[in-house]
């Protein structure tokens, strides 16, 4: 009926510890999407299981903690999103910033499980340079790059700073 919303639940393959619904508002003006959170527990078992790699200068993963690198809260699309980048580039992936504080604030941002630092390498510096186009500079004057899923990937200097709005590469 007119000005009436219909909701359409969608499964989107979650884990026994996945923590919500995604759900969205169809034939209005506004979309709602519910992401999935993952446990510190949850997420470093997909990613150890894809031969992900972790390290932190505190060599911890509390999340209240800047000098460790956490999975706490971290979006299941995000941990699929680095397992596809793994499996589609062959290179090694070493996550050295999750979702612990100490990132810059924002909807997309570390702490809300969007974004993961990981460590530069040959192989995967060629993959995403050679992989995504090129789109300019980012406000604060790093080089970024934009894969066709709309992920961005931002050379930092001493890390990449990757943003998955999707599970895609």
């Amino acid at each position: 009926m007119p000005g009436q919303r219909m909701l359409t639940r969608v499964a989107v393959g979650l884990t026994a510890s996945a923590a919500t619904v995604a759900f969205a508002t169809i034939g209005t003006a506004s979309a709602s999407v519910e992401v999935t959170k993952l446990s510190q527990s949850a997420a470093a078992s997909q990613l150890s299981a894809a031969g992900v790699t972790h390290s932190s200068s505190g060599g911890c993963t509390t999340r209240s903690n800047s000098t460790c690198t956490s999975y706490e809260q971290i979006n299941q699309t995000t941990v699929t999103g680095v397992i596809t980048l793994k499996r589609a580039s062959g290179c090694a992936i070493n996550i050295t910033g999750g979702t612990e504080v100490g990132h810059a604030s924002g909807t997309y941002s570390h702490y809300n499980g969007y974004k993961v630092d990981i460590s530069h390498n040959s192989c995967i510096d060629n993959y995403i340079k050679n992989s995504f186009s090129y789109i300019g500079l980012r406000g604060d004057g790093y080089p970024q790059w934009k894969a066709g899923s709309g992920n961005l990937y931002c050379d930092e200097g001493n890390h990449w700073d990757i943003t998955y709005y999707t599970c895609g590469c």
